[in-house]
């Protein structure tokens, strides 16, 4: 009762052919876990806790109060406007501290300043502006990457930043300092793109994803035209990052499942990890960083192998 009654043509057949084996069920490999982001955080809080510092070394009133912009703060109060326009200390604290200076990396040897820069800010305006855009763009890189991968990516490509604003202030007559997150942060930009194009796979809306991330890229850069910007260490970290994301960014191509998460009946053809293309861009891509690093490197401290180059 309830089954279907064999058709005419059924029972002209007469014995039943033997039925086709049935399809594999469809294997699905468990979704990866979100990490939960903590680096991102605590490299705000670092920014933060630095800026603090870094007002309360400069001291304005300690020079003339009369000046000072906010003088009820007392000595976090902000040097006045003619002399630093958003609201921050005085550029020889910054040179104090370890503001990228060329004279100082290339000629007095202090290469430290190529990483102390990365945690310093010119003033609030530049700090709310760079910490935004790290919890924004940081916090969703750490959840789908794990600490380890972005942390790395965020100092080489504060790094790439570095080298490139040196290289451009060696090219400057005017004893100009650079200061700020901004190499790094346009390294995480740089990594996002590079991430979409060598993951293409496993992206469902490709060329959608792919233009909102080229115009939000084509906006920053834009800012970095704006006066006292220093848009070479937006662009060496841009580049920095763009070329870390080929290596330290990849994922396994779509519908790769790990063997053990097969079951043990499952006969069927096994993807590899990777596409080919992967690796060659990633291949590409660490040959590219080695050689952009050791020329930075060569130009500010003139390496044998790289002093004449132009």
């Amino acid at each position: 009762m309830g089954k279907r009654p064999p058709s005419s043509e059924d029972m002209e057949k007469g014995r039943e052919k033997a039925r086709p084996s049935m399809p594999p069920p469809h294997l699905c490999p468990p979704p990866p876990k979100p990490w939960v982001p903590w680096l991102v955080p605590i490299i705000f809080v670092a920014n933060v806790a630095m800026f603090i510092y870094t007002m309360y070394v400069n001291d304005c009133p300690s020079i003339d109060e009369n000046k000072c912009i906010l003088p009820s703060l007392k000595r976090f109060s902000f040097q006045p406007f003619k002399e630093n326009p958003l609201l921050g200390p005085a550029g020889l604290t910054l040179k104090k501290l370890g503001a990228l200076e060329r004279q100082r990396v290339v000629e007095e040897g202090e290469g430290w300043r190529l990483l102390s820069c990365m945690w310093l800010h010119a003033g609030v305006v530049h700090l709310l502006a760079n910490m935004l855009s790290l919890l924004f763009i940081g916090i969703r890189l750490e959840q789908e990457f794990g600490f380890i991968r972005i942390g790395l990516l965020y100092v080489l490509a504060g790094l790439g930043g570095s080298l490139g604003s040196t290289m451009h202030l060696m090219r400057t007559t005017s004893p100009t300092i650079s200061v700020g997150a901004s190499g790094a942060l346009f390294g995480l930009l740089g990594a996002m793109l590079s991430e979409l194009l060598i993951n293409w796979t496993i992206y469902v809306n490709k060329c959608t994803a792919l233009l909102i991330l080229i115009v939000v890229i084509a906006l920053n850069m834009a800012v970095g035209f704006l006066p006292k910007v220093d848009n070479s260490a937006h662009i060496g970290g841009f580049l920095a990052g763009f070329f870390l994301g080929f290596i330290i960014l990849v994922r396994p191509q779509y519908g790769y499942i790990r063997r053990k998460h097969l079951p043990s009946t499952y006969d069927g053809k096994h993807k590899p990890r990777h596409k080919g293309y992967q690796y060659v861009l990633g291949s590409g891509a660490l040959v590219i960083l080695i050689l952009g690093y050791t020329y930075g490197f060569g130009k500010l401290y003139g390496l044998k192998a790289l002093k004449n180059l132009p």
